[in-house]
């Protein structure tokens, strides 16, 4: 099954997925050796890696079909639970990526159009046709009205998928934000929305933000707010599952009461 990840690695290695829903991550394993293998990471992975952000990158291969192989050091530890992005290493190691210029350069380099609330909101515009819900053309509406104007001095890299489960903690302590795969150009505000709305109770916000390093002003309150509502709606419209959907549509409705307060 793996055939062409051992032809590239070596007949001594034992592969097996690593799960994920790209199904393009793979656990090698010889008697002496664990890594983490990944077929056609970011170029970025280098930096991230020199940056401490990502565990250690060891090699990258290009196999006979194209394809790139990276492998990285394997992790012994847990992945994070919800109740532990309010930790305040969690706060600092976002605010270290966010306020990375060389992170930014090199995301720049690699030809990345910035995510703008223009974009976004063409986006929810779009998805909106498509639908006939009373929730979702609310948001729409609000979303069209407070649209934050678009500052390139708040354009950061964000990781943009900021679950729980992509943060690693080894056994010593040291922490990880892991698959960067749809790492893009954008407003702070994108990913705080993500872990702010999703992890941390509202009364915290000003100590988690104090290891974050920036002040939450009304500006970035607000803009947050707004990539919380744009993302709902967004993530509602993939979503397969009648369930799914209901609890989509039951946190959207909360943020648009939020904001009428």
């Amino acid at each position: 099954m793996y055939s062409d990840i051992i032809g590239a690695l070596g007949e001594e290695w034992t592969v097996a997925s690593a799960g994920g829903i790209t199904g393009e991550a793979y656990v090698a394993t010889t008697r002496q050796q664990k890594i983490f293998v990944k077929r056609n990471s970011s170029p970025f992975l280098a930096i991230l890696s020199a940056e401490g952000i990502v565990p250690k990158l060891l090699w990258t291969k290009r196999m006979y079909n194209g394809d790139v192989l990276s492998a990285q050091q394997f992790i012994e530890g847990r992945e994070l639970s919800p109740a532990d992005m309010q930790r305040s290493d969690v706060a600092a190691q976002l605010g270290k990526i966010h306020h990375s210029k060389e992170l930014l350069f090199m995301l720049q380099q690699l030809n990345h159009t910035p995510v703008t609330s223009s974009l976004l909101l063409r986006q929810c515009v779009a998805y909106g046709q498509d639908e006939s819900n009373r929730i979702i053309d609310e948001a729409i509406q609000w979303l069209t009205r407070h649209q934050p104007a678009d500052d390139d001095r708040e354009l950061v890299v964000c990781h943009s998928d900021l679950n729980h489960n992509n943060w690693l903690e080894d056994e010593s302590g040291q922490l990880y934000l892991t698959d960067w795969d749809d790492a893009i150009i954008a407003d702070r505000a994108f990913d705080l929305a993500m872990v702010l709305y999703s992890y941390v109770d509202e009364a915290g916000w000003e100590d988690w933000f104090r290891q974050y390093g920036v002040d939450l002003t009304q500006s970035l309150h607000e803009r947050m707010h707004w990539y919380a509502v744009a993302q709902t709606v967004l993530t509602i419209y993939g979503e397969q599952s009648d369930l799914e959907r209901l609890e989509g549509l039951a946190v959207l409705k909360e943020l648009l009461e939020e904001a009428d307060e």
